[in-house]
């Protein structure tokens, strides 16, 4: 299976999405597709086997539209971008030039000039069919597909106008014609198309503002001489100085010097941070003071600021569920529009003996007024400056589905360890039992050297701080969830928790009381045992992080009830879970089981949340409604679960629901104005008030209204941009 992204020109409103989704799903190869209105894009899995990209883009353009894949340079993009909105500008000010004389000269001085029917009939001519072309083409192609979209109707509704204007011009009926109609129609839809184009940019911001940090060159040092080159040219291994003030051009670790460095743009975080020999430096990031030299890692589309970049594109090209059902009624919208049009003509015409002029009027009124954008719009739009304000704040939020989820959530998970904890454990005690402290520290050092736990780091670092030599471990061996076991000088030690411990036949009894007394406190206990009896204890504790409180506090506050999993024992779980205010824990899970406590909890059909570090709790991520991965962009992080926090800071869960939550409230918005305007509109352009009020529903009315419909979708959908995530 293969994955790709194409361009899509030519997309109006959401029938035109519809059409080229089903398209694509018809194709034998096309295993699933996601088209998008809002990013003009089309994410397609297909099989290899079966077909391609060629043929693929080949189905797209059969249907009447431009597809290609996207520039590897997105300013080339923006530049396009920029092209099509000129175009669009251009435009809209060649037709108001002509459609404004036509209106002030049709409706307040009719008769003003000689010959000034014809006069009006050539300036509406250039309007209806030079900026009016794009209507045409595009209802063309759609009826070639035997489908309708927007086009149809605003194709349909000013022809209607302009060709009975026409008539009446030639064969001099004394009628009065409609040229200001079909004229101002179109110009308040490109009005409203040029309006949106520019308030879409808008949505992109986060992007925009991400493209712009990345650096152009960067400073090599090659066979020890510096030279500046292009960013795209650096290699990985290449050794890169950076000055004060300057930005990091891709991901390294440093080699030499140290600073003080700028994250903010990457994380959110404002506080420079510290970075010496030995540490990561994030591209696109800021030197503060100080020179150094580090080396290349990844660059390219490797670096972390291009997979942010490539994250949030993903996720504002992604559907919600809730989309679904605009997509739905979208099908049958055109359709439904096209038949209410002509039942408002023929029931004027015939049933009420209304006129041709009266009839007409009403149905075109009706064509320009329905607006299947606003609909297609209401949720791109909003995912799409949901996911950018996500961003900026440090929150990464991989699609629209994980956006919706979770407003939903009622449960949240925490893993312990880097979690609520700094993950950075010390040791706090030795208790000796059969040999003195020194040698417990040198046998348990001596074994955990070989494991990767984080628990182990602290009992090395204490051996190493008190100079203590470390002797060669044979046959070491990982349990997972237990301890290790390794082999000093031909004897066989373990070193682990109680359950290890019973489970190997060793005698306890005479040091539970003091083992519980350590874990009462807190600390994970290992003990050290040597055949069948044990010969020391070792304490480790790991220091709680200074948000994890407040963001527990938080998230009761929002009605969540919280937990914490871990392996260690009950004692030790119920400590930390007091002192953080979590509701419940689970003590002495296995890392594979960790799923299973959340499929529990989603068995009422709550919504389930999991935060880990992304590396042993990729499982129970990947099991949770919404997974969410801790971690200042590294591999693991960016690859798990469906949002990742950047800043390590468990104050961005709750924030991360907030925005959930604004942005539900938006598409819930967008879609009931969108709804109510058609719903409502429909029926007035129709002329259901004439009989009670005496009002007919102008065009040109109806489709300035049209126009606003779906402009207000995107400034609305904008209005997120000025929230606060603050809780």
């Amino acid at each position: 299976m293969k994955k790709i992204e194409l361009k899509i020109k030519g997309m109006h409103c959401q029938s035109c999405v519809t059409l080229i989704d089903k398209t694509l799903k018809k194709h034998g190869g096309v295993l699933n597709s996601n088209v998008n209105l809002a990013t003009e894009r089309a994410t397609v899995e297909y099989d290899e086997n079966k077909t391609n990209t060629d043929e693929i883009i080949k189905i797209i353009e059969s249907r009447g539209y431009k597809s290609h894949l996207p520039a590897s340079d997105r300013a080339d993009e923006r530049i396009e971008k920029q092209k099509e909105i000129n175009r669009l500008r251009n435009l809209l000010v060649l037709s108001a030039v002509l459609a404004i004389p036509i209106m002030i000269f049709s409706m307040v001085f009719p008769g003003a000039l000689p010959y000034q029917n014809y006069i009006i009939m050539v300036m509406a001519t250039i309007v209806q069919f030079v900026v009016g072309f794009r209507f045409y083409k595009a209802a063309w192609s759609a009826l070639k597909n035997k489908s309708s979209n927007m086009d149809t109707l605003i194709a349909m509704g000013t022809s209607a106008a302009y060709f009975y204007s026409v008539f009446l011009v030639f064969f001099g009926t004394g009628g009065h014609h409609y040229f200001e109609a079909s004229s101002m129609l179109i110009t308040l839809v490109m009005v409203g198309k040029y309006l949106e184009a520019k308030a879409m940019g808008r949505t992109n911001e986060a992007i925009k503002k991400l493209i712009k940090l990345s650096p152009k060159t960067a400073t090599v040092v090659r066979d020890g001489k510096e030279m500046t080159i292009n960013v795209d040219d650096v290699k990985t291994g290449d050794k890169i100085l950076v000055k004060p003030g300057e930005k990091i051009p891709v991901d390294g670790v440093i080699i030499e010097g140290n600073s003080s460095v700028d994250e903010s743009m990457v994380t959110g975080e404002s506080i420079p941070v510290e970075k010496n020999k030995g540490d990561t430096v994030i591209s696109a990031t800021i030197n503060s003071h100080g020179s150094f030299t580090f080396k290349a890692t990844k660059v390219g589309e490797e670096t972390t600021i291009s997979r942010i970049i490539k994250l949030i594109e993903d996720a504002q090209g992604s559907k919600a569920p809730i989309q679904r059902f605009a997509d739905k009624i979208s099908s049958y919208f055109v359709p439904a529009v096209l038949l209410i049009a002509l039942i408002t003509f023929i029931s004027w015409l015939f049933l009420f003996s209304a006129g041709f002029s009266f009839s007409l009027v009403a149905a075109v009124a009706v064509l320009v007024i329905a607006c299947p954008c606003a609909l297609g719009l209401a949720t791109p739009t909003a995912i799409m400056v949901g996911t950018g304000k996500g961003a900026e704040n440090g929150i990464l939020i991989k699609g629209g589905e994980a956006l919706e989820t979770s407003h939903k959530i009622k449960h949240v998970i925490f893993d312990k360890t880097g979690t609520l904890t700094h993950g950075k454990p010390e040791l706090t005690d030795i208790v000796s039992i059969k040999v003195p402290d020194d040698e417990v520290l040198e046998i348990a050092a001596s074994i955990e050297k070989r494991s990767e736990h984080p628990l182990a780091d602290a009992i090395v670092k204490r051996a190493t701080e008190k100079n203590i030599k470390l002797k060669d471990v044979k046959e070491f061996k990982a349990l997972s969830g237990l301890g290790v076991t390794g082999e000093i000088s031909g004897k066989q030690y373990l070193l682990g928790n109680i359950k290890l411990m019973k489970e190997k036949g060793i005698k306890t009894s005479d040091i539970v009381e003091k083992v519980e007394s350590l874990e009462d406190q807190g600390k994970t206990v290992m003990i050290l045992s040597e055949k069948h009896q044990a010969i020391g204890i070792v304490a480790v504790a790991d220091t709680i992080k200074e948000t994890s409180k407040d963001a527990v506090k938080m998230l009761h506050d929002l009605g969540i009830k919280t937990y914490m999993i871990t392996g260690d024992n009950k004692r030790a779980a119920n400590a930390i879970a007091k002192e953080v205010g979590i509701d419940e824990s689970f003590a002495e899970v296995m890392p594979k089981d960790k799923a299973e406590y959340v499929k529990k909890l989603q068995k009422n059909g709550d919504a389930v949340a999991m935060i880990g570090d992304g590396i042993n709790d990729s499982p129970a991520i990947a099991q949770a409604d919404v997974g969410i991965a801790m971690g200042s962009g590294t591999d693991v992080a960016m690859e798990t679960g469906n949002i990742v926090l950047m800043k390590n800071d468990l104050l961005d869960i709750p924030k991360a629901i907030k925005l959930s939550k604004m942005t539900m409230a938006k598409i819930k918005q967008n879609m009931f104005w969108a709804l109510f305007y058609n719903v409502v509109g429909i029926p007035i352009a129709a002329g259901i008030l004439y009989p009670f009020t005496g009002w007919l529903l102008s065009p040109v009315i109806a489709g300035g209204a049209m126009a606003l419909s779906s402009v207000s979708v995107v400034i609305n959908s904008l209005h997120l941009k000025t929230k606060k995530l603050k809780i």
